[in-house]
């Protein structure tokens, strides 16, 4: 069984991707950090933070990083902790709202995520398998998101893709061959 130091974990929305990467830092380590990156504007928001940590048991230890996830990750990060960033789609978005450059923060995150110390695992919507949005900001934030995603893959041994709460694994993968006729 291979072992990896950082994966990405993607999915869309309630695909049971929270779930999958609770799961693989549950059993990588008993010292676990969740670090959360959503913010509660309105009820509804409050009740899924909620919800989220009812599936948490009090081994894990939570830090709020909505803007400043890079450096929660450079802190956090360490030798037998496994730490658990859910989500890099809640962040990208608070990211752009904030007026931060997106490109900036994606550089700096690859380069948290590459200098981990730990085991870390990252949770991201795979937001680009829908609608066409209908705003140029969704559109903005679909682009942002898709290519943040791509970048986080790279800088990760393994992602794992979540849909209806079953876990494939992308990557690694054997090299894709392709005959053509």
């Amino acid at each position: 069984m291979s072992t990896y130091r950082r994966v990405l974990v993607l999915g869309g929305a309630r695909s049971g991707k929270s779930r999958t990467a609770l799961q693989l830092a549950e059993s990588t380590s008993t010292e676990r950090t969740y670090i959360a990156t959503a913010q509660a504007y309105d009820e509804e928001m409050r009740e899924r933070i909620a919800q989220h940590r009812t599936e948490r048991d009090g081994s894990w230890r939570t830090v709020d990083a909505p803007l400043d996830l890079v450096e929660a990750v450079r802190t956090q990060t360490a030798p037998g902790r496994a730490v658990l960033v859910d989500c890099l789609t809640l962040w990208l978005s608070n990211i752009i709202l904030a007026e931060r450059d997106p490109i900036h923060e994606a550089d700096r995150l690859v380069q948290a995520v590459q200098d981990a110390g730990g085991p870390l695992i990252l949770v991201s919507n795979e937001v680009g398998q829908s609608i066409v949005p209908a705003t140029p900001l969704g559109r903005r934030f679909r682009d942002e998101q898709g290519r943040l995603n791509q970048r986080i893959a790279e800088a990760c041994e393994a992602v794992v893709f979540v849909a209806a709460g079953c876990p494939i694994l992308l990557k690694p993968a054997p090299p894709l061959q392709l005959r053509l006729e």
